[in-house]
């Protein structure tokens, strides 16, 4: 009887087979990187607004402070969104009659609330809570990033659960004092793990990461 398989059948076999599983780890494997690509992520990509607003201008250059804009980053789950009203406390004198400010004009004399589009926006299954952030020394720059230098504002973070993690797992790498929480120019000093340590038990920072803290 004729061999129906020639000499290097068993080596194409294990051939084939290596190369299928081999094929499935990098599948995954690009798979994992474009979901964490900017492109799916949408980090560093500016988000078109109805009015060009400049943090860049007006925190740096101006040096308002976020909380003027952000009224309940200190005590709200929702940092909040300024009003028409705060806009034109100062536009109703600078830049009065400027084109670009025609939305905020409007708005103000309609009472229709400008709608602006959200930057960071967290999935309804995520529960976020701005003001014990705050309250336990996370700074505005660790999940924003450099928001004083956006001239248009983009998210500077994934806020995918691994970020999350990172954060809840090993608290005092992110921790700085409260004082300096809306210090846009902070950076950690050569003693951060230090520092890190004394403010989570200062500030009684427990490293939560049970499913029922972000997820209810």
């Amino acid at each position: 009887m004729a061999q129906v398989f020639g000499p290097g059948a068993n080596s194409l076999a294990r051939f084939t087979l290596g190369g299928t599983v081999f094929g499935i780890v990098l599948l995954f494997g690009v798979l994992e990187l474009y979901v964490r690509s900017p492109y799916v992520t949408q980090v560093g990509q500016p988000v078109d607004q109805p009015v060009a607003f400049s943090h860049k201008h007006h925190v740096a250059d101006d040096g308002i402070d976020c909380r003027y804009c952000h009224t309940n980053v200190e005590t709200g789950a929702f940092a909040g969104m300024p009003t028409t009203q705060t806009c034109m406390n100062c536009h109703s004198q600078v830049w009065a009659q400027s084109p670009a400010l025609e939305p905020v004009r409007h708005s103000f004399l309609s009472g229709q609330p400008i709608q602006w589009n959200r930057v960071n926006n967290l999935a309804d299954f995520v529960y976020f809570d701005h003001s014990i952030h705050v309250q336990k020394g996370v700074g505005c720059s660790t999940c924003h990033g450099s928001v004083d230098q956006m001239a248009l504002t983009y998210k500077a973070q994934s806020f995918q659960m691994s970020f999350c993690l990172d954060c809840h797992q090993n608290p005092s790498h992110y921790l700085r004092p409260q004082d300096q929480v809306f210090n846009m120019a902070w950076q950690p000093p050569d003693n951060q793990d230090e520092l890190g340590r004394q403010l989570v038990q200062q500030y009684h920072v427990q490293t939560r990461i049970s499913c029922s803290t972000c997820h209810r």
